[in-house]
């Protein structure tokens, strides 16, 4: 049996289909309807909402505009902010985050935290905010002190008990204890400490930063040296309670101090200290091939001093990389250059010139301060840069070497006196012991370290090429030349002298600078003494610098200081 469907006549289908629109438009409303009363947010939310943002963001002038006409009579908005900041510094703040505000009651609405400290983990609490009426009839906040941080109530203050670790030991290359325990002992002492530095109380430049780490005011810390220079490290982290009047809002055990290897070498430090030999000055080593210091006496990073003739290493670099000197260039013999009309002379007034290499080898001026001049200011700086002037060292409590811009140096004797390392450039032993370095690493210069292991950046200070050049001269230096009293049986020296003239630098006897103090009045001179070398030429495995701080000539008494060092790392 078949059954038929009745027909829908077509004027009903044009019904229906003009009808489809206006019941598609009437859904839609009322669904907006819906969702437009269920988005409708109390004012009291929406305010317990924007206090917690901009509390987030530390926008405290945010929030103190939300406060009720009382409460802002009765706190400053400075007051308000100090409440705030106070509390983050006490907690040791992190972060925190606001969750979804809860229902009004009782005229207040509670917002939920998530709070991360620094020292004491993390935390959840919670903020009452009781709300009031403002000037234009909406609701306001009437603030209380206890609001300054989640989970105080109110009359109680928020409250911090710290308690430090050990500090973690200082090794040196081969293992050897430098600093242990709360006495900071030592098997190498006075060795060690000569290197090792300091433990007291935080410097006033320090003490807003350990504040922040919730370090307590008494707490030890690294003042000078390595103590200094791994003081994160060694000191761990704080630990303790985080209190709310007497109740614990938050708990954490300090974090122990680790112990840290360093890459002083225990014999090559012992040698430097010995060639030291109480003297005023400074003496750094390194591994060329690395960075790592291995040794760090006196005012080995922390006294710049003018370096004289070591520095024509630099100026040499400089001049044959800007092809203004040639390897083959021969010199007039002369005791003196003038420039500007002022006359530059040679050490004691000696005849010297010829080959390049004879005229590096006798640190030569009359040749090095014209061969500065026709190389220029500029270029002259951009060298020394390459080399690490005016850069910001790696290490705590070292100083930088600094060269003046191009623009401030001045005319050709200027820039001629500079070039011989005279003017107004400053240098440490540490900076010019890594421009030898360089030297004897093709030219590669070595951020330092003094954290065994660590892979530090390099750059290319000159080319390879330029670098073998000098590398001959500074090797002629030693062999036939101003620093014959750096010369090792069996080791090949390579290395520099430096006679830096005071009078016109300094105008008073030199400013001690920890540890060690100048020599008598009577035995001080007016020039620093300087030495910079590498060993062996061709492989080296040491470069060294000494400074003797107005005492002399550099090849009469800071290259056989070198030659000491030397001896004890690769003789």
């Amino acid at each position: 049996m078949v059954v038929s469907r009745p027909s829908t006549s077509p004027s009903r289908s044009r019904r229906l289909r003009r009808l489809v629109p206006l019941l598609v438009l009437a859904a839609g409303a009322l669904a907006g309807g819906l969702v437009a009363g269920g988005a409708h947010v109390p004012a009291e939310r929406r305010l317990a909402t924007q206090f917690a943002a901009a509390w987030e963001r530390e926008a405290y002038a945010e929030m103190y505009a939300m406060l009720t006409p009382q409460s802002r009579a009765e706190t400053s908005l400075r007051r308000f902010g100090r409440a705030y900041r106070r509390a983050r510094v006490t907690a040791t703040l992190a972060w925190l985050r606001a969750g979804r505000p809860g229902d009004v009651r009782n005229d207040a609405v509670t917002v939920p935290f998530e709070v991360r400290t620094r020292v004491f983990g993390d935390l959840e609490a919670a903020v009452t905010l009781p709300l009031s009426e403002g000037e234009d009839g909406e609701p306001a906040v009437a603030w209380s002190p206890h609001l300054a941080f989640p989970g105080l109530r109110p009359g109680e203050r928020l409250r911090r008990s710290t308690r430090m670790p050990e500090r973690g030991t200082i090794v040196a290359r081969d293992g050897t204890p430098m600093a242990e325990g709360e006495e900071r002992l030592s098997d190498l002492d006075p060795l060690a400490s000569e290197i090792a530095g300091r433990v007291g109380p935080a410097p006033p430049e320090r003490e807003d930063e350990l504040a922040e780490r919730g370090v307590p005011k008494d707490a030890p810390v690294g003042l000078t040296g390595l103590e200094r220079e791994f003081d994160d490290e060694l000191g761990g982290g704080p630990g303790g309670e985080l209190l709310a009047g007497t109740r614990v809002l938050a708990s954490r055990a300090p974090r122990p101090g680790r112990s840290v290897r360093t890459t002083i070498d225990p014999d090559v430090q012992r040698a430097a200290v010995q060639a030291l030999a109480g003297r005023y000055g400074g003496i750094a080593a390194v591994r060329p091939r690395t960075g790592e210091v291995l040794a760090l006496a006196g005012v080995a990073f922390s006294a710049p001093q003018p370096p004289g003739s070591v520095f024509k290493i630099i100026t040499l670099a400089g001049a044959l990389e800007a092809n203004t000197v040639r390897r083959n260039e021969r010199f007039p013999v002369e005791t003196a250059a003038t420039l500007e009309g002022v006359e530059l002379q040679n050490a004691n007034g000696e005849s010297c010139g010829g080959t390049l290499i004879d005229s590096f080898a006798h640190s030569c001026n009359s040749v090095f301060a014209p061969m500065g001049a026709e190389l220029g200011a500029e270029k002259l700086v951009a060298a020394a840069e390459r080399f690490g002037f005016n850069q910001e060292p790696r290490l705590a409590g070292a100083a930088r070497s600094t060269i003046p811009a191009a623009a401030e140096i001045g005319d050709d004797l200027a820039v001629g006196s500079t070039a011989i390392g005279q003017g107004k450039v400053l240098t440490t032993p540490l900076r010019m012991a890594l421009v030898a370095a360089a030297i004897g690493e093709g030219g590669r210069l070595m951020q330092p370290t003094l954290l065994r292991g660590e892979r530090t950046e390099s750059s290319q200070a000159t080319p390879a090429a330029t670098a073998r050049f000098i590398g001959r001269a500074m090797r002629a230096v030693v062999t036939d030349g101003t620093g014959v009293g750096a010369a090792l049986d069996g080791v090949a020296v390579a290395g520099k002298t430096g006679t830096a003239e005071l009078r016109s630098t300094v105008s008073e006897d030199p400013v001690p600078a920890e540890p060690g103090e100048p020599p008598p009045a009577e035995d001080l001179t007016d020039t620093d003494a300087w030495f910079t070398a590498y060993a062996p030429a061709g492989n080296p495995t040491i470069a060294v610098c000494v400074l003797l701080i107005a005492q002399g000539a550099g090849g009469e008494v800071a290259a056989p200081a070198a030659a000491q060092v030397i001896d004890a790392a690769v003789g």
